[in-house]
């Protein structure tokens, strides 16, 4: 009966963030910001443990919700993401000028952020939970996903 209880559960977090993609051949190369909205999915089985306060949860939304504040809008919520290749003394003014300044390995499009954010909250998952899904809306209309099915 273990796979028929097996459920997905989903949180919705949001964050605003500046970033500007270097060498981008359109208006994505300026400094800019969005509202993003971040959706994690999780599946796995709910405790089957009567009498335990947690019984019939999957995880707590409030561990959840720990988690990614701890993993992603700690260090993103407005904040300033820009590629690392970014010129040293730009990188320096914004870096003396600024308080969240973040550099990535990587151009800071939805795509790579949101594999960025499944690499950051898939390794620190409960072992008996699965990172089902993710899913960073850039814009009201604009997003990418990621989904153990495509794996």
């Amino acid at each position: 009966m273990g796979s028929v209880r097996k459920i997905r559960i989903s949180k919705l977090f949001t964050l605003e963030m500046g970033h500007a993609l270097l060498g981008h051949d359109g208006q994505c190369r300026n400094i800019h910001g969005h509202s993003y909205k971040l959706y994690v999915v999780l599946r796995g089985v709910p405790l089957d443990s009567p009498g335990h306060p947690k019984d019939g949860m999957l995880m707590d939304f409030t561990d959840l919700k720990e988690l990614v504040r701890e993993k992603i809008l700690d260090h993103f919520d407005h904040a300033l993401v820009l590629n690392q290749s970014t010129g040293f003394e730009v990188q320096k003014v914004l870096q003396d000028n600024f308080e969240k300044v973040v550099l990535l390995p990587f151009q800071p499009t939805c795509e790579n952020l949101l594999l960025h954010f499944v690499d950051l909250i898939i390794k620190d998952l409960p072992p008996n939970l699965e990172l089902y899904g993710v899913r960073l809306d850039e814009t009201a209309t604009a997003y990418a996903e990621w989904s153990m099915e495509d794996l």
